[in-house]
């Protein structure tokens, strides 16, 4: 399979493509300025910007079998890249005839009653608009196979190789377990059309994918 990973130079994008790599599959690493980075043997590096026109995101995606949108401005482009940018992404992959299409989202992006309920969303309402409206489309409009995975606040360290699905709670999840739930998401069919919301916890990531 190939898999185009969008946001490859981010925290999680990064990570992602080392375990894709690993696991033999022929990995797209695309983000702006991505060819003048060092990838794991293997990846293709292809440069790409979110403020580029469908058409031109539609040539730069056929041929893969799969993209993975792991993207985030960090607030300093939301509507450009975090809203716009997505749905861009997924409607060039519906020109290109790809029908899997993996989403890294945030946390009850898709349940604005919970971001004054939770402390980690408070003050980031204008990144939750974002996410929102990208995941609306994804979910209603956007014809694909797709699995929007929200995981709570990211932390650098160790992987534990567990997490908790479905949370009531937001709370925190090591980036290596981020990775690994999107990795495994490609692997397991009955991921599709499911929204999977995830934090630390102390279940193994693919007992929890296998009952989602």
């Amino acid at each position: 399979m190939k898999v185009f990973v969008a946001g490859a130079s981010g925290r999680v994008g990064q990570e992602l493509v080392s375990r894709l790599a690993a696991r033999g599959y022929e990995v797209i690493a695309a983000s702006r300025n991505a060819e003048s980075r060092q990838w794991p043997t293997g990846v293709v590096a292809q440069d790409f910007d979110f403020h580029a026109d469908v058409e031109a995101m539609t040539a730069q995606v056929r041929g893969s079998d799969a993209v993975v949108f792991t993207a985030g401005s960090r607030g300093k482009d939301l509507l450009q890249t975090d809203a716009f940018g997505a749905v861009k992404l997924m409607r060039a992959a519906a020109a290109a005839g790809i029908s899997r299409f993996i989403m890294l989202s945030s946390i009850f992006s898709l349940q604005p009653e919970k971001w004054e309920q939770e402390p980690s969303l408070k003050n980031i309402t204008d990144y939750n608009i974002a996410k929102f409206f990208a995941d609306e489309w994804l979910t209603r409009l956007s014809g694909l196979e797709w699995t929007l995975v929200q995981p709570s606040v990211l932390e650098e360290e160790a992987g534990t190789g567990l997490i908790e699905l479905y949370p009531q709670h937001d709370g925190s999840i090591p980036i290596p377990d981020v990775a690994e739930v999107l990795a495994r998401v490609l692997d397991t069919p009955s991921t599709v059309g499911k929204v999977l919301t995830i934090k630390r916890g102390d279940e193994p990531i693919a007992d929890a994918l296998a009952r989602a």
